[in-house]
């Protein structure tokens, strides 16, 4: 793989480009990967984290958050088709694409540069914008309102996910400014880990903490789920069925197998006894650590990069959980995962340590420097523009039900159903 293809983010290959450059017909390979890619992300989000956050909640629970997750992924979806991916993709500024592609018109028989169509293109981004909206639930597990829920998701896609996508992949100014980011470490993993933890603080304590919650095995479950879902995200962002996807999956792989027994190592460090909860967090520590980088780092950087995240996260684990009421753990594992791989991206990238090295004029403190810059501002944009669209659906719905329901569980209160028959 060449560095100058590879870097900054493959932000060459969805910039916009003159029509004339479509002139090339689809690859049907290219074009079958996509979609598959995209199936494999929606298999991550159902069922895996529906099964994933249903197991660490409490009994009374599980049903509740596990239908806030389907009507997550239905309002974002729509959402994506109305205006978000315009928002994030369309010829814009460098703050916001236009509108050029509302209702998902005017989209070209191939997405300029690819050789796939731009509805293939389309539907993958869309299962990314998902899957990172998804992720909020189990943040606000327990305590959030379904109708609540409803409101919210459309709208933090379009305040918050929208406008990241776009400064990172769609040509805005984080790529012009050297920000990599591969297959979303930032902005799906970083972007859901602080939209999580400033709809944590908002939401308040529960007043029954399950922890580790009613059902461990559907956590497992859920996250073995997520391993090979990851699958897609990583591979759909080579764009093709090509080595660059065969290679970053491998890595993504490794990178995963390191960090679940990292983790179950300081598990036993320091608590003295392995959790198998434990071993599924580590993986989604090291899956969100290498996405951004998956691509671009060798087998060994990999590796070093899922153990060191782990450690970063399983450290955090202990230090935030009793001060943050984050039931799944999401700012932890995603964002906190995800920033430390866009970290290590510069360092694992140079090819001294088997990655692809730099473009010509990028040193390691300059891309730094861009990291840093970008873990910034999109770390303060998803908690500022998460703490606006909670407050604007509260004006309507108020986010956390009354004590009432929280003590009776959500699955009779809001859905006069529960996820276990007790007879």
């Amino acid at each position: 793989m060449r560095p100058a293809a590879a870097l900054p983010i493959f932000v060459a290959s969805v910039l916009p480009s003159p029509a004339l450059a479509q002139v090339a017909a689809a690859d049907s390979g290219d074009t079958g990967w996509m979609i598959l890619c995209a199936m494999l992300v929606l298999l991550a989000a159902l069922p895996g984290l529906l099964l994933r956050h249903a197991g660490v909640v409490n009994v009374r629970n599980a049903l509740s958050v596990a239908a806030q997750g389907l009507v997550a992924i239905a309002g974002i979806s729509l959402a994506w088709g109305i205006a978000g991916y315009s928002l994030a993709y369309a010829p814009g500024s460098a703050w916001l694409g236009g509108g050029g592609n509302l209702l998902l018109t005017g989209l070209g028989v191939l997405r300029d540069g690819l050789t796939v169509p731009e509805s293939a293109f389309v539907l993958f981004q869309m299962t990314l914008a998902l899957f990172s909206g998804t992720l909020l639930i189990g943040a606000v597990a327990e305590r959030a309102r379904f109708g609540w829920i409803i409101g919210f998701a459309p709208l933090w896609l379009l305040i918050v996910y929208a406008p990241i996508a776009h400064w990172a992949w769609g040509g805005g100014w984080l790529a012009d400014a050297g920000v990599m980011d591969f297959a979303g470490g930032l902005v799906v993993q970083g972007t859901a880990g602080f939209s999580a933890l400033a709809l944590a603080l908002i939401a308040g304590r529960r007043r029954e903490p399950s922890d580790p919650g009613h059902a461990p095995v559907l956590s497992l479950a859920g996250g073995a789920l997520l391993w090979v879902g990851w699958a897609g995200i990583i591979g759909g962002w080579a764009l093709g069925a090509t080595d660059d996807a065969a290679a970053a999956i491998l890595n993504m792989h490794f990178a995963a197998c390191t960090a679940a027994l990292a983790w179950a190592f300081l598990d036993r460090l320091l608590a003295g006894r392995t959790s198998a909860i434990g071993v599924t967090a580590g993986a989604m520590a090291g899956l969100a650590g290498i996405s951004a980088s998956a691509a671009l780092v060798g087998t060994g950087g990999a590796m070093l990069i899922g153990a060191v995240t782990a450690c970063v996260c399983r450290i955090g684990w202990g230090a935030l959980r009793h001060r943050v009421d984050d039931p799944a753990g999401v700012f932890v594992l995603h964002g906190l995962g995800g920033i430390t791989g866009m970290l290590l991206l510069p360092i694992f990238v140079l090819p001294l340590l088997g990655g692809v090295g730099f473009d010509t004029g990028i040193t390691l403190t300059g891309a730094l420097i861009s990291q840093l810059v970008g873990i910034a501002i999109v770390g303060l944009w998803a908690m500022v523009g998460s703490a606006i669209a909670a407050l604007i659906v509260s004006m309507v719905i108020p986010m956390r039900v009354d004590a009432q329901q929280e003590t009776d569980g959500l699955d009779i209160a809001q859905h006069g159903e529960q996820g276990w028959d007790f007879r």
